[in-house]
């Protein structure tokens, strides 16, 4: 699913003709992923991760590539892009970008056990102290993360399915954006948005490396912690948030970065946003009047902030 180019040996052997890399042996199709195309390569100097970005611009690859130079260099355990003979880190081939990554010896798991759990929440409180502190120019070149997209992504799903259906669930969802409490003063920085465990490699027991940042953009510095609890704590299809759960994870995160008593408070809204995207990308699911985040939505809606956040921060 994840190979959307095919890609022989002779493309590979012009590719890297222009690193020093050594020479092509063989090449496999790696089937994690869902958007971009990927290969892992094999050349007589070792293994490399070939990305071919069918959808992003050079602009937003580089935000990409800065943020994984930041990370690496403040000792993050993440991928780094490899330099070409001229210096450049993204190629262009058949008019697409692409990129080389070094590769990391590790695996990710089909089912990961808690300690494997407690590392990622690690790894993610550690990402966002980093990355609050991050800046790039290229910034703007990515999705960030707050309801202005929101709105903007939602109002163009509507548009490209033109039923009054899809436009009834696109008056809801603004309606829901309204409600949030979130101000441009609230903390931002780096997220990753994307922790599928085939993101996440270990070897045996320990963590080694977060891969695929091609979803990570400038936004609310607990949409991560958000988007663990939404798919640890809130499996799909269920009726309720399980909020022991939770909370334990609240407290590990909290292990690493104390949260703020404004993100405390406002943690409640950031659910709610990362719900309201999920909407966007499932905008053809279901009907205006019932379908699953509406459902999730009415159901914070009835916990109500103040019992939410006794839930997940009282002792």
């Amino acid at each position: 699913m994840a190979i959307k180019t095919t890609f022989f040996r002779q493309d590979f052997n012009q590719i890297l003709a222009k690193y020093d890399l050594g020479e092509w042996l063989h090449a496999e199709s790696i089937t994690q992923g869902t958007v971009q195309t990927n290969y892992l390569l094999h050349t007589t100097h070792g293994k490399y991760v070939f990305r071919y970005y069918e959808n992003r611009s050079r602009e937003s690859i580089l935000f990409e590539h800065e943020l994984l130079s930041y990370l690496k260099t403040n000792g993050y355990p993440c991928p780094s892009p490899i330099e070409n003979q001229n210096g450049n880190c993204v190629g262009i081939y058949d008019d697409k970008p692409f990129s080389i990554f070094e590769f990391i010896a590790g695996v990710p798991l089909v089912q990961p056990t808690e300690i494997h759990k407690q590392q990622l929440i690690q790894k993610v409180a550690e990402l966002q102290i980093l990355g609050k502190d991050f800046h790039s120019p290229y910034q703007k070149y990515r999705w960030n993360y707050d309801p202005r997209l929101c709105s903007e992504l939602a109002n163009k799903e509507a548009q490209k399915i033109g039923t009054d259906d899809s436009l009834a669930k696109l008056t809801w969802l603004e309606k829901q954006l309204i409600t949030l409490a979130l101000s441009d003063s609230h903390p931002k920085g780096i997220c990753h948005g994307d922790f599928h465990f085939s993101n996440v490699l270990f070897q045996g027991d320990r963590f080694v490396g977060l891969i695929d940042f091609d979803d990570a953009n400038h936004t609310y510095l607990t949409f991560d912690l958000i988007c663990l609890i939404d798919s640890w704590a809130w499996p799909y299809q269920s009726n309720s948030l399980a909020l022991e759960q939770a909370r334990k994870i609240v407290q590990e995160y909290e292990r690493f970065r104390p949260l703020s008593d404004s993100e405390r408070h406002h943690l409640y809204d950031v659910h709610k946003l990362c719900i309201l995207f999920d909407c966007i990308w499932f905008f053809s699911r279901g009907s205006a009047g019932d379908f699953y985040e509406r459902k999730k939505i009415e159901y914070l809606d009835d916990l109500g902030r103040c019992r939410y956040k006794q839930a997940l921060f009282t002792l």
